[in-house]
């Protein structure tokens, strides 16, 4: 099971809101800036990431962190087919050579001095005006032969071989809810803004077909209570159905055709707080304490009917965990931490929704894997988990003082039947590694640059051992590849590819670059 192309369904939007037991409140969705990273994460790490890849680029990066009401009548989708959010007939952003330090698209080019068996890389660097705190990016999504990323007010493909653009989609207003992935027929739904003006708020869906470029219908997301106003939403998408959660309240809708199936439901006193999406519609609540009317609140989830919003099963963890990241849909692995308790926890579900196993890991994960931390990116934000039918495969390292680490050097694999480790395979030295994939008896990995090493990707025997690099990207790409910061990177492996998405960009600027988009792979 690959678990990075379109077909898991991840989705950015999680626990959020600033409920007790789900994790600290989120920004808002920014669609013009943004996100900010943990704030537990000081100001000397990130200049030491940045001054690490001026020298890994030998030169002058971007160093960067991750606004017509056009209404419908609430629940009646409308077709859109001719409206301004068609793809435009724009050349090529990038030429696929990358840009690099202080000067045009010629200046660099990240296969110099490839070696025969090396994979070409290339690079796209944003071209889109944006407001001064530039813009949060969507995706990867491969979909055929194009890759597609989301941000501010357009959707974008670019042709997997080259980076070239084949078609670009642009929005009335900002995007103001993205779902890690669209359906698997390729539609994907995203919430855009009421209008461009600032305090607008997040109240209408769109669709778009994300193998021809064209959008769909449209429709307003209609209010399930007087207060139920919103500057963004959660989206997830699960089947024929797209999620949306905002504070306390939940909507379902049709991916096909945009019509409304469920409304709020509630699970005893227990309220919706979050979204996930892929094999599983999974819905976060908050639960009040009896004893603590008023004050805190129980974390739960459950796995919804796509078609209906019922719940099938639900789980109540004990008072003071927080739920973090499921580490795989199918099947269900969530990460959990306690703060109180500076302990994380590993919950194995089977179909059932019954605890299959359960265990508090004595090795550390990054906060985008157990989400303590990092309430900003919802509850499929860990990109460096895998998992087949008994094992779950992920990112480790040595841990530390606090429930994140910053150093994933090893893969720990876990027993999902016990809850015990199996193995552990340690990275080459100065590297991170994360895995992508599982298939055929071997767990993908990728291999972050490190100072005089660029990017690859190795394979590991799920029987454990020493990593195989099987793609090995050129030594001049190991700059721009730096630049994808681990702790905000979005990263996607298919059918043979790697594609890295910086989590946001800026705005062009003379003599700087902000590479958008990096790939490397076999070659058809």
């Amino acid at each position: 099971m690959t678990g990075r192309d379109f077909g898991e369904q991840r989705d950015p939007g999680g626990p959020g809101h600033g409920v007790p037991g789900f994790g600290p409140p989120p920004p808002a969705f920014d669609p013009g800036g943004r996100s900010r990273p943990p704030a537990r994460r000081p100001a000397v790490l990130i200049a030491a990431v940045v001054a690490a890849v001026l020298l890994v680029g030998g030169g002058v990066y971007a160093a960067t962190l991750a606004g017509d009401d056009g209404r419908d009548t609430a629940g009646k989708p409308t077709a859109q087919g001719s409206d301004p959010a068609t793809p435009s007939a724009t050349p090529s952003v990038d030429k696929g050579d990358g840009d690099g330090p202080g000067g045009g698209p010629e200046t660099y080019d990240p296969n110099a001095g490839i070696k025969a068996g090396e994979a070409p890389v290339w690079v796209v660097a944003n071209r889109t005006e944006l407001t001064r705190s530039g813009a949060t990016q969507h995706g990867p999504w491969r979909v055929g032969d194009a890759v597609v990323r989301a941000m501010y007010r357009e959707v974008v493909a670019h042709a997997v071989t080259d980076g070239k653009e084949k078609w670009k989609v642009s929005l009335e207003t900002p995007m103001c809810g993205v779902p890690q992935a669209p359906a698997a027929g390729g539609k994907l739904v995203v919430a855009v803004l009421e209008s461009t003006s600032k305090g607008a708020h997040c109240t209408h869906l769109q669709q778009i077909d994300l193998t021809t470029g064209k959008t769909g219908w449209k429709t307003e997301v209609p209010q399930e209570n007087p207060a139920d106003r919103s500057l963004e939403l959660q989206l997830a998408i699960s089947g024929d159905t797209v999620a949306a959660a905002r504070s306390a309240v939940m909507s379902g809708f049709s991916v096909t055709d945009g019509r409304k199936l469920f409304g709020t439901s509630k699970t005893g006193n227990c309220f919706p707080t979050g979204v996930g999406g892929g094999a599983r519609l999974l819905v976060l609540r908050g639960c009040p304490e009896p004893d603590r009317p008023g004050g805190g609140l129980q974390a739960m989830i459950e796995e919804a009917d796509p078609l209906t919003g019922a719940p099938k099963w639900s789980h109540r963890y004990e008072k003071g965990w927080t739920i973090g990241r499921a580490l795989s849909v199918d099947p269900l692995v969530v990460a959990a931490y306690h703060s109180g308790q500076k302990v994380w926890s590993i919950t194995a579900f089977a179909p059932d929704g019954k605890v299959r196993s359960r265990t508090e890991p004595k090795f550390g994960v990054t906060g985008r894997c157990n989400g303590w931390g990092d309430g900003t990116n919802g509850l499929h934000y860990c990109h460096a988990a895998a998992a087949d039918a008994d094992t779950l495969y992920l990112a480790a390292g040595k841990a530390g003082r606090e429930l994140g680490i910053d150093t994933t050097d090893e893969v720990v694999a876990v027993d999902l039947n016990t809850g015990q480790e199996k193995w552990r395979a340690a990275a080459p030295k100065g590297r991170a590694m994360w895995p992508l994939a599982v298939a055929d008896g071997k767990v993908t990995v990728y291999l972050a640059p490190a100072t005089g090493q660029a990017a690859a990707v190795a394979t590991l025997p799920t029987a454990g051992g020493a990593p195989q690099v099987v793609l090995q990207s050129p030594a001049a790409a190991a700059g721009a590849e730096a630049v994808f910061y681990p702790f905000h990177v979005r990263v996607a492996w298919s059918e043979g590819r790697l594609f890295l998405l910086k989590g946001s960009v800026t705005s062009p600027e003379a003599k700087k670059v902000d590479h958008a988009l990096l790939s490397f792979g076999r070659q058809s």
